[in-house]
């Protein structure tokens, strides 16, 4: 607060507006003192005292009466004094100036003034606060605007501007004003100046030029447009000031007084007159922080809410709600529930190594409280317990020892009250009988049993088992396949033993793994046994004997016998798939699964040789292919596909000629075949029943075999010749080089190493590396160290030293560290790589990143 000094004329109203005090949630706070009809009597010193706890601030002034002046005598200082202006307050009334400076003819200036006018106009910006406090000028800002005004009433004549801006606008926020000013030159460019910064135009701020009239449209005029605007030509300017004014937030429904018990709810609400209004809360003299875990503030159109969840006794006291037009309180008030007690303690007597428990019931479960023993409080450890559930206190002391005897006391938290009770020992001396309790085997026939005792376990998977023994003396456990114990504590049929839980484990379980497996647990006082059945199911064998019965114009039906062994599971069907002969792409016939044996496949080329071949699926999954069916030509035809007899030759039929050939030194054999034959095809397609074959080489001796093929395929049959074919030398006789043998033996070495892979479950996946080495190397995968050979969920493929091998829809537990060896009398060499199996919902979170 500032020290101020005012003069009043007798018998007027005096009404002081007192400097403002900020507090430090930035509100203003306003005191005001007014003097009905002023007597000399009132002048003289004052002072305003403000306090707040521990800080005070206060302010003094000077009050003079003088006697009334006439109309004509009106002092325009008296426009800078703030006077009773309601909601206005503080701002610069010049309407009323303007009327009061009409009436007068001639004003009398007092002479004070009047050197404050020249003073202020041949003074520094930098001292006009401390002039106008000197001579008890309140209102500087109107100060400033009068003053620029009155500079402006005798303006130097200028070469630019015909009219200039006003000194000074007011508008109110949310809505237009327009700058105008009228200039020379109608071609003359002019700049926007805000605060010294040019102006762009835009849908903010709108520049116009109409012949020689200039304007600057501010639209929706905030705060920040209260500032200093120039209209700028060359070196000349026009100057104006732009006052924004924004209307108060008022509270148009104020808080209410709140009554309520500790832990109940309280919500206070406010309505303001303005929707998404800025409101600050208060707690007596304490701003309320929104970063706070205590309180809740919600924001509803014009209403504001200050939420207690749980009302404590500390929350007692005035709240208030604050805006920047107004404010309102309401108080709290929280009365102390009263606690109920639904059940006591009692006193205990328990012998050595009992269990004693001391329990009690309150009205409130969400009551807290500790135990005392003896006046000390209770530490909870491995030999006493300390549990709250709902409304109910318990204490347990497992293996009662004697100096747990003593005054046990509960006493609930934030409660004057307190529930105690005797724990007392009784002492009882007994000779010691060693314990002995039968073997007893508690088998859980949950998780992968699929009935009582019997166990389904995936091939490949692993099957872990976990059973719970006891007994007294710990009794000795024997696992065992039919008759057959197993004792292996390593490898991949193991059991391991814990104090009071046997376990049996299978690593990558195999058919083999399936059949009867039995558990015995003795100890001196009896014992127990248990039987259990494990079944191993996989995926099913192929299909066999897939054949073409018949052919049509575009379609051909197949038939196939199902699987020897259906993996355990029974077999829901099949799917099929095709390709022309010489393609090495497969289609697929059908996606959902076909139950028969017998399929008619369609949309087939009149023409066009195929092969097909079948897959049979279980529940674990899909077979691997069969075999490929015998190619098979669609006709136009209803004959089926058997072929012509050996002696019904057609038309269209074609001849495989192969000739035998046979050195000539060698023994010649003539009535039976020889024991080795080589055949070459001479003719693929000849239509006549006779043929030449040319290129024979001399000293060689021929035999000929003859197959008939009609539109449907081939025979399966052949006709020998009756007669062999020899090619006699005529005088010549070829001496060979001699040959030196280069020995192509070496180490396996691979050429192209694994590399580490990340999958997603449940989709295919391969790995591959490359390797040479002489003797073709004997090649071997492992998973973890563990051999891969005879599992079928892993197939290896070699194809002229690259190694592949492909993992059908693996799961999270089939990663881990794989293993190429390759092996030959000259050494070995391996490769290593390392597969992860992600999740499918790990790959859905990738992507969304």
């Amino acid at each position: 607060m500032s020290k101020i000094k005012e003069k009043y004329l007798l018998s007027h109203k005096i009404e002081l507006l007192w400097a403002t005090v900020r507090t430090n949630i930035n509100v203003i706070y306003t005191w005001d003192m007014k003097i009905i009809k002023v007597v000399p009597g009132d002048a003289g010193a004052y002072r305003c005292e403000v306090t707040s706890k521990d800080k005070c601030d206060s302010s003094a002034f000077d009050i003079s009466v003088e006697a009334v002046h006439t109309e004509e005598e009106h002092d325009i200082m008296a426009a800078f004094k703030r006077t009773d202006a309601g909601e206005d307050e503080g701002s610069l009334d010049f309407s009323a100036l303007l009327k009061a400076t009409k009436k007068k003819k001639k004003p009398v200036v007092d002479e004070e003034k009047a050197d404050v006018w020249e003073i202020l106009k041949n003074a520094q910006p930098s001292e006009y606060e401390k002039i106008a406090f000197e001579y008890g000028i309140t209102d500087l800002r109107g100060l400033l605007k009068r003053l620029k005004k009155m500079k402006t009433v005798e303006p130097k004549h200028s070469d630019a501007f015909l009219k200039r801006m006003e000194s000074a606008y007011s508008v109110d926020k949310g809505k237009k004003i327009v700058l105008q000013v009228e200039v020379v030159d109608p071609n003359a460019q002019v700049k926007w100046l805000k605060n010294g910064q040019e102006i762009k135009s835009s849908a903010k701020y709108i520049v116009e030029s109409i012949g020689n009239i200039r304007t600057l449209t501010i639209n929706k005029c905030s705060l920040a447009d209260d500032a200093a605007y120039e209209c700028v030509i060359g070196e000349e300017k026009s100057f104006t000031e732009v006052f924004v004014k924004e209307p108060p937030v008022t509270i148009t429904k104020l808080l209410d007084d709140y009554h309520v018990v500790v832990g109940e709810r309280v919500e206070f609400e406010v309505e303001v007159s303005v929707e998404g209004a800025h409101v600050n809360w208060m707690f007596e003299d304490q701003e309320l922080s929104r970063d706070s875990h205590k309180y809740r503030f919600k924001k509803d159109g014009l209403k504001h809410m200050l939420i207690i969840q749980e009302a404590s006794l500390d929350d007692i006291g005035m709240y208030w709600c604050f805006t920047n037009g107004g404010r309102t309180k309401g108080e709290l008030e929280v009365e102390e529930k009263e606690l109920e007690v639904l059940q006591n303690i009692a006193d205990l007597t328990v012998k050595a190594e009992d269990q004693a428990m001391f329990k009690c019931e309150v009205s409130d479960e969400k009551v807290t409280g500790k135990w005392l023993k003896d006046g000390v409080e209770v530490v909870p450890s491995s030999h006493i317990k300390l549990t709250h559930i709902g409304r109910i206190h318990r204490l347990t002391i497992d293996d009662v020892k004697p100096e747990d005897a003593g005054d046990y006391t509960f006493i609930p938290d934030g409660y004057a009250l307190s529930l105690s009770a005797k724990l007392n020992f009784l002492e009882i001396k007994i000779d010691y009988v060693p314990r002995q309790d039968p073997p007893k085997i508690h088998l859980d026939t949950t998780g992968n049993m699929v009935s009582q005792n019997t166990i389904i376990v995936v091939a490949g998977n692993k099957l872990r088992l976990d059973v719970e023994i006891s007994g007294e003396p710990p009794p000795t456990v024997v696992w065992a396949k039919g008759d057959t114990a197993i004792t292996a504590v390593e490898g991949r049929v193991r059991t391991e033993n814990r104090k009071d839980l046997s376990c049996f484990v299978i690593e990558g379980a195999e058919r083999e793994d399936e059949g009867n497996y039995s558990i015995i647990v003795t100890n001196p006082a009896g014992e127990d046994k248990a039987h259990l059945l494990v079944k191993i199911v996989d995926v099913p064998d192929c299909p066999e004997n897939v054949k073409c019965t018949s052919v049509g114009e575009d379609c051909a039906t197949m038939v196939w016998e199902p699987p020897k062994f259906d993996g355990g599971a029974p077999v829901t069907g099949y799917l099929m798939e095709r390709k022309k002969k010489g393609s090495t792409r497969w289609t697929k016939l059908n996606f959902d699964v076909y139950e028969g044996v017998t399929y008619e496949a369609k949309r087939m080329i009149e023409g066009v040789l195929y092969e097909m071949r079948v897959y049979a699926v279980n529940g674990i999954g899909m077979s691997q292919p069969s075999l490929n069916s015998k190619p098979f030509m669609p006709i136009v035809s209803n004959r089926s596909h058997n072929p012509p007899p050996r002696h019904f030759w057609l038309s269209l039929a074609s001849f495989w000629i192969a000739q035998y050939c046979q050195p000539s030194l060698s023994v010649v054999l003539s009535p039976s075949l020889p024991l080795s034959v080589e055949w070459f095809t001479i003719y693929e397609h000849n239509r006549r029943t006779n043929c030449t074959a040319s290129d024979l080489i001399m000293g060689n001796e021929y035999m000929f075999r003859v197959y008939s093929e009609n539109l449907v395929g081939k025979s399966e049959d052949f006709c020998l010749s009756k007669d062999t074919a020899i090619i006699p030398k005529i005088g010549l006789e070829y001496n060979p080089p001699p040959f030196k043998e280069k020995d192509m033996q070496s180490a396996p070495k691979f050429i192209q190493p694994l590399l580490d892979r990340s999958v997603v479950a449940g989709y295919t996946t391969a790995i591959s590396c490359a390797v040479r080495g002489f003797p073709k190397p004997k090649i071997r995968w492992l998973r973890n160290k563990i051999p891969l050979d005879e599992n079928p969920r892993f197939l290896m493929q070699n194809n002229q030293g690259v190694l592949t091998l492909n993992i059908r829809k693996p799961s999270q537990y089939d990663g881990g560290k794989f293993t190429c060896k390759a092996i030959n009398p000259l050494g070995e060499d391996v490769v290593e790589c390392t597969l992860l199996v992600r999740a499918l919902k790990d790959k859905e979170d990738g992507d969304e990143k």
